[in-house]
Parts: structure tokens; sequence; C-alpha cells
């Protein structure tokens, strides 16, 4: 009975003893990895100081937060992930129950010092706190980043541009023969799991993702950069429904205004307030607009040119209107002088007739009858007379208001002819001058 109830006991402590529970605690016991051993964190992890570390990045683009025209920054949403090898770090997986990885505090290991050289503000976004290690002691953080960085931007077609900014990463400590840096994804790769992963693109589209590497030596030593460029286009619509339409419109309207009547202030008031408006427009273009630019932007090209025509417009109002007034005092004293002079003349053959009454009476004084007769009708003809200047001086003044209000009835004088010339080849110029110049802009926009 006893050798029974032994032989169960040791049966059952042996299969107990059989099953080996382990803890990530066991693993940093085994490594001797702790807050307070400097070793892993305080120099590069090499066993042999001519050994390099390897430093393989990859960075996708997660978000365009903002792309800053005036200021000249781009602001991407990134995730980084790095990886190297720590040679100071390794298990068996067996022995630990076939633990590969476990996660550390990063603060407890040693990171490579890299940074991004066009980073103008510190990242206060909160960062991953981990990161991970595999029995073979390769080392991988990941860490996401808000990166205000700078871009030397071309506006030269803006709203219709392209922009190219640069992501350097780098160490400000450790040369090529110390760390090297090497992309985990080519350029095709890295772009196809940006557009996978694409939060947010807002005004811009996202194009491409290049990598490439630079080498450069300062201090008699070389040292390697990963250079990362976003490319990236504009989305215009906005830009073009804003600015460029209304600009567009204020042109057709000034075109229109060439058939409204010159003698009239209302076409010179009216080319006044589109020029208003243009200059407001201008205001706003200087609000987007770098003031720093290596090429005149066209927009602004467009904006100053059709503002010159504008203007030139108006000029060119000013002095067929000036040509006018001109005419039309002319044709007016040209008939004052008309009507004096007709008057004067029926003065003359007024006063003859009275004067051969008065003869025709003294000589037959035996017809005085007929003679009275003929003076009353004289008389009368006289009042009838003064009745008909009456209606010649209304006449006049109706044709003297017709001459500054219509001074095209009835056709016009030298400086008519010379405005209604000017006014015809000028439209011609300006019509022949805008289709051009829109050609010419619009196929440098889309070259």
């Amino acid at each position: 009975m006893v050798p029974v109830v032994f032989f169960i006991f040791i049966f059952l402590t042996g299969g107990m003893s059989s099953k080996n529970v382990c803890s990530y605690h066991d693993v940093l016991d085994y490594l001797n990895l702790t807050t307070d051993n400097n070793v892993f964190k305080l120099t590069r992890p090499v066993l042999d100081h001519t050994h390099h570390t390897r430093i393989q990045l990859d960075i996708l683009l997660y978000a365009i937060l903002a792309v800053i025209e005036k200021t000249q920054t781009f602001i991407p949403f990134i995730w980084a992930t790095l990886q190297w090898n720590n040679e100071l770090i390794s298990w068996d997986p067996a022995q630990f129950c076939g633990i590969t990885r476990i996660t550390v505090p990063k603060d407890m290991l040693w990171r490579p010092d890299l940074l991004i050289y066009e980073m103008v503000q510190k990242d206060n976004s909160d960062r991953n706190p981990y990161l991970y290690v595999d029995h073979h002691g390769m080392v991988t953080y990941e860490e996401d980043m808000n990166v205000v960085s700078t871009c030397e931007m071309d506006v030269h077609k803006f709203p219709f541009d392209t922009q190219s900014c640069n992501i350097t990463i780098g160490s400000a400590v450790h040369c090529i023969e110390e760390m090297r840096l090497f992309p985990s994804s080519n350029s095709s790769r890295a772009t196809q799991f940006s557009r996978e992963v694409m939060k947010s693109q807002g005004e811009w589209e996202f194009l491409h993702l290049s990598v490439s590497s630079y080498n450069f030596t300062f201090d008699n030593r070389l040292w390697e950069q990963l250079v990362y460029t976003f490319t990236i286009k504009r989305r215009p619509l906005l830009h073009v429904i804003n600015f460029l339409l209304p600009i567009l419109f204020f042109l057709s309207l000034d075109l229109a205004s060439f058939f409204i009547s010159d003698h009239r202030g209302e076409k010179l008031g009216f080319k006044v307030t589109v020029l208003l408006a243009i200059s407001v427009l201008l205001l706003i273009l200087n609000e987007i607009l770098p003031s720093m630019s290596n090429k005149t932007p066209l927009i602004a090209t467009y904006c100053i040119v059709i503002f010159a025509l504008m203007l030139l417009s108006l000029l060119e109002t000013i002095l067929v209107v000036y040509l006018m007034e001109i005419d039309s005092e002319q044709r007016l004293k040209n008939d004052q002088e008309d009507k004096q002079e007709k008057v004067k003349s029926d003065d003359e053959k007024r006063s003859r007739r009275f004067c051969s009454c008065i003869c025709k009476a003294s000589e037959k004084e035996t017809e005085m009858l007929p003679v009275a007769e003929e003076v009353s009708g004289c008389v009368q003809s006289r009042e009838s007379r003064v009745l008909l200047l009456i209606l010649d001086e209304l006449q006049e003044l109706k044709k003297t208001m017709s001459l500054h209000l219509s001074p095209r009835e009835g056709g016009g004088g030298r400086f008519f002819l010379w405005a209604t010339r000017i006014n015809r080849a000028f439209f011609v110029f300006y019509i022949t001058t805008v289709l051009l110049f829109l050609s010419l802009l619009f196929y440098e926009w889309k070259r």
C-alpha cells in the first residue's frame, strides 16, 4: 500500500515540475537589464568599437496638416520606425518558454541620436514610451511625430503649383564609421504605404515620397544623412473660384463697358469702381503669397497686367470724354455765331420793309388808306416775327441740350471723329491684348 502511494506522489510531483513557468522578468534578470544598469544606455551597444551600428529607418506619411506659403512651413504628420542591433542583448527562447520578444521602457536602452535638420519647432505631442527587443538583440522603436519644418517653396505657378519638401535625418554625434543609415523601404514602397495609411490631405494632394542617401564631409569626418522628399500638389479649385474667376469677371465687365455711351458719367464711374475692386483683390493676394520668392508668381503677373489694362482703359475713357466735350463746345459756339448772323440779317430785312412802308406813305398822300393798311400789315408782321424769334430761341435751346446729352446725333466735328477712332482702335487693341495675355498665361500655368 505504501509503495503505491509513494509512486503516485512521485508521479504527481514529477508531472508538476515538468511544466516550466516563465515571465518577462526572468529575461530581464537574465540580461541584468534594469533601470540602474547604465551599461545598456551610456554608449553605443557594440562588443567591438570598430563595428558600426546599422540603423534601418522607415518613414510613412499619415497626414498633411498644413502648408504655409507665407512662412514657407511644411507640417506633416509622420510615422517613423527605427531598427538597430544591440550586441549586448541576446537569449535563447527555449530557456524562457519560447519568449522571443520583450517590451521595455525606451530610457533603459541606448537609442541613436537622430534629428531632423529642417525642424523649426519642438514636437510636444505624446511619445511612445516603449521599444521592442527580440532575442537576437534587434531593437525596434516606433514613433509618430508632428513635424514643423521649413520648406523652400516655389510659388511661381500658384495656385497650380507642385511643391517638394525634404525631411533630412542624420546623427549629430556619430559619423559614418560609427553608425550607418539605411532606408527600410525604397521610394515606391514608401509611396504605396503612405497612400494606404493616409488619413488627411486637405488642400494638398500627396503624389510621391522618395528616399535618398547623402554623404558630406565635416571636420575631416564623413557623415551620412537620409533625405525623404515629399512631393505634393495643390488643389487649385478654391483659389480659382475665390480669386481667379472674380478678376476674370471684372475684366469682362470692363470690356462690356465699351458699349456704354461715352458722353455720360456712368461709364467713367463704372470703370473706377471696377478698378477699386481689383485693388481689394490685390490686397488679399498680398496676404497669401510669401514676401520672398525666386520668381514672380504668375498670379501676381495676372493681377498686375489686368490692373494695368483697366487703368489704361480708364485713361482712354477720360481722353475720349475730353475730346467729345471739346467737340460739343465747338459746335455750340458755331451754332451761336450762326444764330447771331441770322438774327442780324432778319433785323435788316424788317427795317428795310418798315422804311419802304414809310416812304410810300410820304410820296402818295392821296392814298392814305391803302398805305395805312400796309403799315398796319407791317406792324402785324413784326409781331409775328417776334413770335417766330421766340420759337427759334426754343429750338436753339433744344438743339444745345441735345448737343450736350447726345453729341452723336446729327454727326460730329473733328474732335468727335478723333474720339470715335481712338475708341474703336483701343477696343480692338484691348480685346487682342487680353486674349493673347490670357492664352500665354494659362499655357505657362499648365506647362
